[in-house]
């Protein structure tokens, strides 16, 4: 299964298509006789086609304001898309390219992760590498205008899109500090942003810490190179193979598929990581594991909750119906269904739901999620969380820890028990 076939597939259905409604009403007004059969197939979309021309000639005609015919097409293909499941979707210019920005991990711009907090747009981090860490952009910097114009929380897209640009360009950055009394000012000169998934810190004891917060395509390759670093991470250190990981894969919306397989087959030697079935032959296709295991067989704890959907899933159910990790947390997302993006004209796309996917047992978890071996979580600062925690303060980390040690949970997990207790009262 490549991405090319899809694009192919869906150019041809989509010419198709086009060519039979164009020639329909031709069909309509032929003087030779229709066949029933024929005429009562094609009665109903005539309807349709009588009901939109209504609505459209209404809406031209007495709408408060003049609404252009520009508008029609793209809110027609909007509302088709968006009423057939709500992970499909038609995507503008804009659209497709921030997609493609998540999906490849880079974009052009400054680097910067911001949310909106409180009213403000509050810098989460600053990528490493990029314009505004080098600049001395700070996490918990308040970004106060961009060119010179305000920013507003409520239009967090508009403000990103205004630190985006063409490579070189400058942007001017107004951030408040903490302690500063005026505000701090930045010209940056936006470049090319590499935007890294995978997060890793050692524990003690020679484990190992690797949260991934989405798969995109530089998923596989971060993940590399965490593990590397977690066995060399003392300065001039010999190798030091780890007792035991703690992937977190806690608030990962999913992504590319390919990566979050990619991502299962580093801990897996052999076997079916995903199935997927749908109506083309390109929709149906299964995916296995190769040989080699990144962790030569040491525990495994993976840990989700909610948040963790799509690939997330793929990767949790195949490590867990292979036996490979126990599964900590909360019930999953379930989301079990594969979107492929297809490009169209004037720089549009369509994203399209075409396969549901299945755990290696043939298990689907669409809208039902995965239920982790052991319930844990989520403590009061779960919930309030803006920015990445600590490890060593996080309690689901902890109690993932202390199982992968001893095969007990403890204290810790009385604490995260405690805490989930607390707020279902």
């Amino acid at each position: 299964m490549t991405a090319r076939s899809h694009i192919l597939l869906a150019a041809v259905a989509g010419i198709a298509l086009g060519y039979g409604l164009a020639s329909a009403p031709q069909w309509f007004t032929a003087p030779r006789a229709v066949p029933r059969a024929v005429a009562a197939a094609t009665a109903k979309p005539v309807a349709v086609h009588q009901l939109l021309d209504e609505v459209v000639g209404r809406i031209r005609r007495e709408y408060v304001q003049p609404v252009p015919d520009s508008a029609f097409d793209a809110a027609a293909v909007k509302g088709i898309v968006s009423n057939l499941d709500p992970h499909s979707a038609f995507l503008d210019a804009a659209e497709y390219d921030e997609m493609r920005a998540a999906t490849t991990g880079s974009y052009t711009g400054v680097g910067i992760e911001v949310s909106a907090q409180d009213g403000r747009v509050v810098v989460v981090t600053p990528i490493e590498g990029s314009p505004a860490a080098k600049a001395g952009v700070h996490s918990g910097d308040v970004v106060l205008a961009v060119n010179d114009q305000p920013v507003i929380a409520d239009k967090l897209d508009e403000t990103i899109g205004r630190m985006r640009g063409v490579p070189g360009t400058q942007v001017r950055l107004a951030v408040g500090r903490k302690g500063e009394p005026e505000p701090l000012l930045f010209t940056l000169e936006r470049g090319e942003v590499h935007v890294h998934s995978v997060r890793a810190e050692p524990l003690p004891g020679d484990f190992g810490y690797v949260r991934i917060t989405q798969f995109s395509d530089s998923t596989p390759d971060d993940l590399v190179q965490a593990l590397s670093m977690l066995v060399h991470h003392a300065p001039k250190a010999a190798f030091h193979p780890l007792r035991g990981l703690v992937l977190d894969l806690r608030g990962n919306p999913g992504g590319v598929l390919e990566s979050a397989v990619s991502v299962a087959d580093a801990f897996l030697d052999s076997g079916v990581i995903v199935r997927a079935d749908g109506r083309t032959p390109e929709s149906r296709f299964e995916m296995s594991a190769t040989p080699g295991d990144a962790l030569d067989g040491q525990p495994l704890v993976v840990l989700v909750d909610g948040g963790s959907a799509s690939g997330s899933e793929i990767v949790a159910g195949a490590l867990r119906d292979h036996g490979r990790a126990t599964l900590m947390g909360e019930r999953t997302f379930g989301k079990g269904s594969v979107q492929t993006v297809i490009p169209l004209r004037d720089g549009q796309a369509l994203k399209l739901t075409t396969s549901l996917y299945f755990t290696p047992s043939g298990t689907s978890i669409h809208e039902r999620g995965i239920q982790p071996d052991i319930a844990i979580g989520p403590t009061e600062s779960d919930q309030a969380r803006h920015a990445p925690v600590t490890p060593m303060k996080d309690a689901a980390v902890l109690t993932a820890l202390q199982y992968l040690r001893d095969r007990g949970l403890g204290t810790h997990y009385a604490a995260v028990k405690t805490a989930s207790a607390a707020q279902q009262r």
